[in-house]
């Protein structure tokens, strides 16, 4: 269906990575996944992780670095990536207490910037969205969509989950198809039919997740990002359902 990579988020094995970071990676190779998406790199440096990574045939697919990070240290941000060889660095999530209506008015030129900043040096910033993002303002707008339309499409482009754009009552293919070539990572996640609407590997809940994959090429996707935030089996159990389900629609 596409030849685009598939990388695995690596705060889905977070508990796994703190135990053995370097056998984690083995792991996920050995399942099949192209690349990981980073959320830290298990108290090693840059270069070290680049060297397991290469040992195993592994590419950086991008970096989730929480916000005070890129606020405060952009520079060596931007040098991480270079040395990892990722192109995308990514916004992760918004605190409870950066919510507040001035606080988005702050943060968008700060990502507008900073995204200036990295496209200069070779790098992509990217925002992820949850659900809290996705609530109606009084004009009818969200503040996700504040985000990207208020910032240039050069400096930010945008990384879609398609469980919380679903949880939050919105279609993914819609999203993917307003912001067309600006969404070069998607976090693939499925949610469970009830009304728990839990966490669950690709393939077993209720968000389309074929009619996602069948755009990935015409919108501009770059990497597919297997995410699951909580699972009720192992971690790496869930990835594999996820990674045996993206094989048998013929994904990877």
């Amino acid at each position: 269906m596409t030849n685009i990579p598939i990388a695995v988020q690596m705060y889905t094995l977070r508990e796994d990575s703190e135990k053995d970071f370097a056998g984690t990676l083995k792991r996920i190779a050995e399942l099949g996944y192209d690349g990981v998406e980073f959320a830290g790199y298990g108290g090693l440096t840059t270069k070290e992780v680049k060297v397991l990574l290469d040992e195993l045939g592994l590419r950086a697919a991008a970096s989730h670095v929480p916000l005070e990070e890129l606020e405060n240290n952009l520079y060596q941000v931007i040098e991480d990536q270079k040395i990892l060889e990722s192109n995308y660095v990514v916004c992760p999530y918004l605190l409870p207490d950066r919510r507040s209506i001035d606080d988005y008015k702050a943060l968008i030129p700060f990502l507008d910037k900073a995204g200036e900043l990295c496209r200069r040096e070779g790098i992509t910033l990217c925002y992820h969205n949850h659900d809290f993002e996705l609530e109606r303002l009084s004009n009818g707008r969200t503040n996700l969509e504040a985000i990207f339309d208020k910032t240039n499409a050069n400096n930010l482009k945008a990384e879609l989950d398609v469980y919380w754009l679903t949880k939050a009552g919105e279609n993914p293919v819609e999203w993917m198809n307003r912001y067309k070539n600006r969404t070069p990572l998607i976090h693939l996640k499925d949610m469970t039919t009830d009304d728990e609407q839990f966490f669950a590997e690709l393939g077993t809940g209720g968000v389309d997740i074929e009619a996602v994959l069948k755009i990935g090429e015409e919108t501009g996707v770059h990497w597919w990002i297997v995410e699951q935030d909580f699972s009720r089996r192992t971690p790496f159990e869930s990835i594999e359902i996820s990674m045996n389900y993206l094989k048998s629609i013929k994904i990877n």
